[in-house]
């Protein structure tokens, strides 16, 4: 390669570089607020387990894993939506969201569908273990966008949609024009060398 022709794919490789870095930088302080809100919410949720019953609490253990000594779902739906109004606050919504049924420990999980109380019942007796505001949905619904969706009461999931578009293609251009701007300089480099050589 002639060093015309050197010159010419050095200032193309520049101009590229230039234009990576700039993309990098404008999406980098756009989507500033973003990022930040993903990468708390993903760390707090990655050490939900292991934050001492603060993030999610751990799950109890009832007093029987045999189904067959266990009080019905019906049973159990209508003791978590009594102990909801009588025992924490009449005005919260007493509509189940879901049951999860843990089998080895001889619970149930009562989630709720409007708000982020919920209580683990032992499935022999009948009686409230644990109750807890889940900061875990909380924050899953933060990291993923739903929130929006849901304090607006928007039923397709529009904003959350729009939310994890944006932030995946954001993350997406940020490693390829991150690993340009790493790889770029060093591909530059060589050209030069070959060409003193």
């Amino acid at each position: 390669m002639s060093n015309s022709e050197n010159n010419t794919s050095r200032k193309a490789q520049a101009k590229v570089l230039r234009v990576f870095r700039k993309v990098h930088r404008l999406t980098g302080a756009f989507l500033f607020v973003f990022f930040f809100i993903v990468s708390t919410s993903g760390l707090l949720l990655g050490w939900k387990k292991h934050s001492g019953d603060l993030i999610l609490a751990k799950t109890r253990t009832g007093q029987s894993a045999d189904p067959q000594e266990w009080k019905s779902i019906n049973e159990i739906t209508l003791i978590a939506q009594a102990y909801l109004l009588d025992s924490i606050d009449a005005s919260l919504s007493p509509v189940i969201d879901r049951l999860d049924i843990r089998q080895d420990k001889g619970i149930v999980k009562v989630l709720f569908a409007d708000h982020y109380k919920s209580f683990q019942i032992d499935c022999t007796t009948g009686e409230v273990l644990h109750t807890e505001t889940r900061l875990s949905d909380l924050i899953e619904h933060i990291h993923d966008g739903s929130i929006i969706d849901d304090t607006f009461g928007w039923q397709k999931g529009l904003f959350k949609l729009a939310y994890t578009t944006v932030t995946g293609l954001a993350l997406l251009v940020f490693t390829i024009t991150g690993f340009w701007l790493w790889y770029g300089p060093k591909v530059m480099r060589k050209q030069t060398n070959k060409v003193l050589v």
